[in-house]
């Protein structure tokens, strides 16, 4: 089922589509909003840092109310319910420049996001009207239960129970690294029905039963909270369970899409700042008698960054595009949101792992640039990096979302592989022998769709200087993943000298990143 104007899941393996979403397509209003959240992140959050970290009382929930009251906690969500009814690329742009400290972006990203996508996509009215107001309004603040101290990337292997009582179900169990913990709510959890059947819940935070373990010791996101949630004999009413019984599946992984996809603006929103502050440390930072910015390698590091953001801002809202073409075509009944947001689920889990790697990898060369301070905290860089490693974890890990990748490329999109075309990367990809049960292989082959996708979606946005910045380090890594899964060597097609000097001037210059 798909309409003329809306590609297959997947399609872009079989050649360059007609025509991508690019951010520089954002109408004028879209970049209001866009200022309008970078304006309250830069002055309302950045300022406030070390409070957030600390946990301040009080501080956080009246940040995402302020953030409420400028109408950015319900971007996606319907206008019926308090929402402002918009797309999901824009709500995901939003994110990125709500994003660029890493604590406050989990707690908004969370309440604005995916605990309330269920209630949008599967909710009934009678749901909807009792909770999503509060959510959008950022009067209250919502959370996502579905890991457990046993079942992590293995989430049917849950075992919280909700055994059927008269009026309703009782829930027991343990769910754990619970983002906003400390002052959600109302908890979408999920938990299986007599053990068996794994279904959706909300559990209000004031019922009975339901308590929040000590904080978690993280490395990183100390702004956040992070905690187990403890269900001890919850009584549940019917109306409380959300979609079917036994389809909780259906409300998890959905949202995981949505999340997937959000995540990677969530990666890059940091990664932005990152790459800000390197290049203005680079400019004032003098060794030799010249600031370190004339020095040639770090002018690589710099253009490097640049180049790599340029790959996952470009994967990330030309995925964003297609979901919001697939719910204008089949969104507005519950079946109808199902299809939509499985439809591109393979292109959210590329985006997803991508961005998050290529977090990791700016902020590690813009740390290289600050040398010795960049490892103290007296720098922002330091807090950057220690935030940004949880990316390739939550949201489903790096890994088990390039096994994804792979077994929905056998099971759903089953031939494509060997027709990929349009690029050397695709080239590679079409020539890749079924992994079967070899997991390293697997990984290798998702390397190579996710590669592809990046590769044309650099390439159709448009900037040769970016693209051919970015180039050799795709097909190098192209050619590392089809060495690892076959053995063979392979030999890399001839490119111009990368443009490292435009770049970096470009970086420099404040142009790059693209502003909102």
């Amino acid at each position: 089922m798909t309409t003329p104007s809306l590609p297959q899941g997947a399609s872009f393996l079989l050649g360059d589509p007609a025509a991508i979403f690019t951010p520089e397509q954002f109408s004028s209003d879209d970049r209001m909003m866009v200022e309008v959240a970078e304006r309250f992140c830069r002055e309302r959050v950045l300022p406030n840092l070390e409070r957030l970290d600390k946990q301040e009382e009080g501080l956080m929930p009246a940040l995402i109310r302020e953030a409420g009251e400028l109408g950015l906690c319900g971007v996606d969500s319907p206008d019926a319910f308090g929402g402002l009814g918009m797309g999901k690329n824009l709500a995901a742009r939003i994110l990125e420049f709500m994003s660029l400290d890493g604590g406050f972006s989990v707690t908004y990203g969370i309440t604005s996001g995916i605990s309330q996508v269920g209630l949008s996509l599967f909710g009934t009215e009678a749901q909807k009207a009792a909770y999503l107001p509060a959510l959008t309004s950022g009067e209250m603040l919502g959370a996502y239960a579905l890991s457990e101290p046993n079942s992590g990337s293995d989430a049917l292997s849950a075992t919280t129970r909700a055994d059927r009582v008269e009026g309703g179900f009782r829930l027991n169990g343990t769910k754990m690294w619970i983002s906003n913990a400390k002052w959600a709510g109302l908890f979408l959890t999920m938990a299986k029905v007599d053990g068996e059947r794994f279904s959706a819940f909300l559990v209000e935070r004031d019922r009975l039963g339901v308590s929040i373990s000590r904080e978690e010791h993280k490395m990183g996101l100390k702004g956040s909270s992070t905690a187990r949630l403890v269900l001890e004999d919850v009584f549940i009413p019917d109306e409380n369970l959300l979609y079917e019984e036994g389809k909780g599946h259906h409300v998890a992984f959905n949202a995981l899409n949505l999340g997937r996809f959000k995540l990677a603006s969530m990666s890059i929103g940091p990664a932005r700042r990152a790459i800000e502050l390197a290049a203005i440390y680079a400019q004032e930072r003098k060794q030799f008698g010249r600031a370190i910015a004339e020095f040639g390698l770090v002018r690589q590091m710099l253009a490097r960054a640049a180049a790599i953001f340029y790959v996952a801002e470009s994967m990330t809202y030309r995925t964003g595009a297609l979901m919001d073409g697939a719910f204008e075509a089949f969104g507005g009944t519950v079946d109808g949101n199902r299809l939509a947001a499985e439809m591109y689920a393979l292109e959210a889990s590329a985006t997803k792992v991508f961005a998050s790697e290529a977090e990791g990898l700016i902020v590690d060369d813009c740390l290289q640039v600050f040398g010795g301070y960049g490892f103290t905290e007296e720098f922002p860089i330091a807090r950057i990096y220690r935030d940004a490693r949880v990316s390739r974890i939550y949201e489903g890990t790096n890994e088990i979302n390039r096994i994804y990748i792979a077994d929905r490329l056998r099971k759903k999109h089953p031939g494509l592989v060997a027709e990929a075309k349009g690029s050397f990367v695709a080239e590679l990809l079409s020539r890749m022998p079924d992994p079967g049960a070899d997991q390293v292989a697997q990984g290798a082959l998702a390397d190579l769709v996710i590669l592809t996708y990046a590769e044309q979606s650099a390439r159709l946005r448009g900037d040769e200087e970016l693209y051919g910045m970015a180039i050799p380090i795709l097909n190098a890594q192209a050619a590392a993943a089809y060495q690892t899964a076959t053995g063979e060597s392979v030999t890399l097609p001839p490119i111009a000298k990368p443009p490292v000097d435009a770049v970096a001037n470009r970086v420099l210059a404040g142009e790059l990143p693209s502003p909102a």
